[in-house]
């Protein structure tokens, strides 16, 4: 398995389904189900992006002597940082929080899928 090409088709695969639940939210629910479902994807991707690149600086932490502090300040915080975007937006608009919710899991389901994509096409 070439971890690249997996991650890859895993950003791939989320853009498709964000792309189609905004769609099919914005049909079933209005404007307030599709923001609100590609406010839930938004912060999921931004959150797998991140988990991305610290697992990239931890394999490249053999390499380097000292880690940079913002990268040690960004991982504290960023779990923070996207709770109160979510809220205060959830807050104080309209957008659905059941469409947010759904959004949310758009990463998953993407790891789901390039999981039994691997399985299926596995060349052992």
């Amino acid at each position: 398995m070439d971890l690249e090409r997996a991650t890859g088709r895993i950003f791939q695969i989320s853009a498709g389904m964000i792309a189609l639940g905004c769609v099919g939210y914005f049909f079933a629910r209005g404007w307030r189900g599709g923001s609100g479902f590609l406010l839930g994807s938004a912060i999921a991707y931004l959150n797998f992006r991140w988990m991305r690149r610290l697992v990239d600086a931890l394999g490249e932490g053999s390499q380097r002597k000292k880690p940079k502090l913002w990268m040690a300040v960004l991982l504290g915080l960023r779990y923070l940082l996207l709770g109160l975007i979510a809220y205060a937006i959830l807050r104080f608009s309209e957008i659905s929080l059941t469409a947010t919710l759904a959004g949310l899991f758009v990463p998953a389901a993407a790891v789901i899928l390039e999981i039994l994509i691997e399985l299926i096409f596995a060349r052992t």
